[in-house]
């Protein structure tokens, strides 16, 4: 990814950069938090997975995985990190995913990076839909996809596996809006 091509972001508290190995501490620190864990699909049992992520991410092939640090604009404290886990150039989609740090929730800062990084998404990737899916319990995270205008396709029923169990996910989708159908 081209960095100097970053999201743009209009939040007073936190601004999006790239995420380096060096935000793995704090990453990992509240996402085996069980009030987050118990929302999210993640199933880390040492800093170490979550250090293979970064090979991933650091990958330039255009259908890896894209993923940006949230970090405070005071003290550059990463509080979150949002991205797509699933890209494709060939179908021009992506799957959207976010997790946040419990100290900053209700402050406003996943619908803005959420917005930015859709748009970001529609104008500098190219995608024409691009897709979320939240498991069924974690109703914050629903609200964000409603509050920036995703559109709820449907419940996948035992959609993943959630650290040893089938669990289902709705899914949502938000499609460019500069993208109309061709009537030919």
């Amino acid at each position: 990814m081209h960095y100097a091509d970053l999201p743009t972001l209009a939040h007073e508290l936190v601004y999006l950069r790239p995420l380096s190995r060096a935000d793995a501490p704090a990453w990992y620190g509240y996402l085996t938090m069980p009030h987050v864990l118990e929302h999210t699909s993640w199933d880390l049992r040492s800093i170490d997975e979550l250090m293979l992520k970064f090979d991933a991410l650091e990958s330039t092939d255009p259908a890896s995985e894209v993923r940006l640090a949230i970090a405070l604009r005071d003290s550059d404290k990463l509080v979150g990190t949002i991205g797509f886990h699933s890209v494709s150039p060939l179908h021009k989609t992506a799957e959207i995913a976010y997790d946040l740090a419990p100290g900053v929730w209700g402050r406003g800062i996943a619908p803005a990076v959420c917005e930015a990084v859709v748009h970001w998404g529609f104008s500098h990737l190219g995608a024409v839909r691009i897709q979320a899916t939240a498991l069924d319990s974690n109703t914050r995270s629903v609200r964000v996809l409603e509050k920036c205008g995703f559109q709820r396709e449907g419940l996948l029923r035992n959609f993943r596996m959630v650290r040893g169990h089938p669990r289902d996910f709705w899914i949502y989708s938000c499609i460019d809006p500069h993208i109309g159908i061709d009537d030919t």
